[in-house]
């Protein structure tokens, strides 16, 4: 029989190889809490799909630390 701590290790580097991820899995993959989620989701315009999945490879973006959309935006600005 499986420990609990051994099925959340497992359960956890599964998430890293999916490509589509449950609300729950995101909060797990990005390390944040449900609020912080929706709040960087909404900083670099990264909706769920009609199923209620996050997309991972968008994700991504979240953990590089890549430029938000706003701030993307800004830089092209020309005054």
């Amino acid at each position: 029989m499986m420990k609990k701590h051994d099925l959340a290790v497992i359960k956890t580097i599964t998430i890293c190889f999916k490509a589509y991820l449950k609300p729950e899995e995101a909060m797990i993959y990005c390390n944040l809490g449900r609020t912080q989620l929706a709040k960087k989701c909404s900083e670099y315009g990264i909706y769920k799909n009609n199923n209620g999945y996050y997309k991972r490879e968008d994700l991504d973006r979240i953990l590089s630390g890549a430029p938000t959309i706003i701030e993307d935006k800004v830089k092209r600005l020309k005054l």
